[in-house]
């Protein structure tokens, strides 16, 4: 059988020395998303997992040339972010520490894939959109202060590509929203694109490991993934200016007080909500705002509508996407006895925010201001 050097020579230039080797997960959640769905310059670029090795995040992106950490380094937390007068300039070898795989990049990437809408916003907010040379599993389209920037960027797949449309457009970096985007039925685990010479990363917020994902995840997590994505691609400037800007946005925010909600995310029969360590429950905090199933030790959460009835919540933030509208949940939601009678339902007290909106990222808040508004709109 042929190697992947073989059938794509261009992956296996001299400069690359990747390895990775994945360590066994612990504590993964049975109940994954349907983001198991389903993808070569690489220059300069090197990946490399250790078992138990972790290097504190920011302290690399300010140190980029140490050396990464030797083999039983005791894992650490990600402390807060701070902002900085003068920020560092973009300095390589950069090693992080991504979800327990320590990723080490000898110079910033030249050819990056994104999966999930909320990495190539990132990328297109730090102003590197023209590495961009293809994007998948979108959620919908992007802010409009980003949509020219990613207007012209391939789109590989409207799911998780497979891992032949991947190495089509001849990747040196890949950056997925989620873990399970880097699966075998997919663009590939990360140790196996490691082998054609292509580097990854995931979004932090989004790590599942014990010690890695964020509990609670707050805007402290954002700005320090910010960051990290900003010391990565070569563009820590930038990521202090969209830092900034995000914490004056929060500055102007006014909170508001005293009402309940439930964030249904998907699902009809069993509706899938926000819970209380992830994003839903950090962006309705800010803005004010109590959610129902905030003590639910998770990021999102199946309930049964008898729960929802029972809380009888003061509004509903409709989630929307492509495959399940907001339009479409309001439908639902009157169409069902037990939810017609909900208070939040006879009045139509909705709030809707997109789906993309809905996971860390660079809309974030924005988001929080927007779920403000609305609110408001409504009549507080």
């Amino acid at each position: 059988m042929p190697t992947p050097a073989d059938r794509h020579p261009a992956h296996r230039h001299p400069a690359h020395r990747l390895a990775e080797h994945r360590q066994p997960e612990h504590g993964r959640p049975a109940f994954e998303r349907a983001d198991r769905r389903a993808s070569g310059r690489a220059r300069a670029l090197r990946a490399a997992l250790v078992p138990l090795v972790v290097v504190p995040v920011l302290a690399l992106a300010a140190c980029a040339g140490d050396a990464p950490a030797s083999p039983g380094t005791p894992a650490a937390s990600t402390p807060a972010a701070t902002a900085s007068t003068n920020p560092p300039a973009a300095a390589f070898p950069l090693t992080v520490d991504n979800c327990g795989t320590l990723v080490t990049l000898d110079a910033p990437p030249e050819r990056i894939v994104t999966i999930k809408s909320s990495t190539a916003e990132m990328v297109a907010a730090l102003g590197a959109a023209d590495r961009l040379v293809g994007t998948a599993f979108s959620d919908g389209p992007p802010p409009q202060e980003l949509a020219a920037a990613l207007a012209d960027v391939p789109v590989i797949s409207e799911k998780v590509p497979g891992q032949e449309a991947l190495l089509a457009v001849e990747p040196d970096f890949v950056y997925g929203g989620w873990e399970s985007n880097f699966s075998a039925d997919g663009v590939g685990e990360r140790d196996a694109l490691a082998g054609y010479g292509i580097a990854t990363y995931v979004s932090p917020s989004a790590c599942k490991e014990p010690g890695y994902q964020p509990d609670p995840l707050t805007f402290d997590d954002v700005f320090s993934e910010i960051r990290e994505a900003g010391a990565v691609l070569g563009e820590p400037a930038a990521a202090e200016q969209v830092v900034a800007q995000q914490q004056k946005t929060l500055d102007g925010v006014e909170p508001l007080a005293g009402q309940s909600v439930v964030w249904w995310s998907s699902g009809t029969d069993t509706p899938f909500v926000g819970a209380g360590i992830g994003a839903p429950q950090m962006l309705l905090s800010a803005a004010g705002l109590t959610n129902v199933f905030a003590g639910v030790q998770d990021t999102w959460t199946s309930v049964g509508w008898e729960e929802v009835v029972a809380a009888n919540p003061d509004l509903l933030v409709l989630v929307d996407s492509v495959w399940n509208t907001a339009e479409n949940k309001k439908a639902a939601l009157a169409a069902n006895p037990a939810t017609a009678a909900l208070d939040a339902v006879k009045n139509e007290r909705y709030v809707v925010v997109p789906f993309a909106a809905t996971e860390a990222g660079v809309r974030n808040a924005d988001t929080v201001a927007d779920l403000v508004a609305q609110v408001t709109a409504l009549g507080g």
